[in-house]
């Protein structure tokens, strides 16, 4: 990566601002959220910048929340999703990052339910922990597939623009 400039400093900071504020934003929807769209974005359009997004964006949580077992799950499947990003990076598919985000969402439970059997001390317990939210996870792939498919093309649009903002 090129040296950090002004402007990289802030688009973090902007970036780690716009999840933190869509999150607490949409808190009273049921496993409905704009972290795991955002991240993909960003990391798509963004590259390597988001490496010093996730870190931020997960200790400010714990700062803001407290550092639980939930917490430990964002220290793995935050950066997860990122790395996924990367992989797929060139596509410009809103279907394919649709369903990337979708996919995610689903699984969203048992990332949890990793850390919750380090902390419930049984992998049954947690396993069962898994089971019971399925629901949930359904709900939020399902809304991870639809927002993301609904505002790929416009956010795109726009964070190329913001990338040509960028001092050489």
């Amino acid at each position: 990566m090129k040296k950090s400039s002004v402007f990289d400093v802030a688009l973090v900071g902007i970036m780690v601002a716009v999840i933190e504020v869509c999150k607490v934003a949409m808190m009273e929807l049921p496993n409905i959220e704009l972290t795991s769209f955002w991240l993909l974005m960003f990391s798509k359009h963004f590259g390597k910048k988001v490496c010093f997004v996730v870190p931020v964006f997960i200790l400010i949580e714990g700062a803001i929340f407290g550092f639980g077992d939930w917490w430990v799950m964002y220290l793995y499947a935050w950066p997860l999703l990122v790395l996924t990003a990367g992989i797929f990076r060139r596509s410009d598919s809103p279907l394919t990052w649709a369903l990337i985000s979708g996919v995610f969402g689903l699984l969203f439970g048992f990332f949890c339910a990793i850390s919750k059997s380090l902390f419930l001390g049984s992998i049954p317990a947690a396993f069962a922990w898994w089971i019971a939210g399925i629901p949930w996870d359904l709900v939020h792939g399902a809304a991870n597939f639809i927002l993301m498919l609904f505002l790929y093309r416009p956010m795109s649009s726009a964070m190329t623009r913001v990338k040509k903002l960028r001092p050489q």
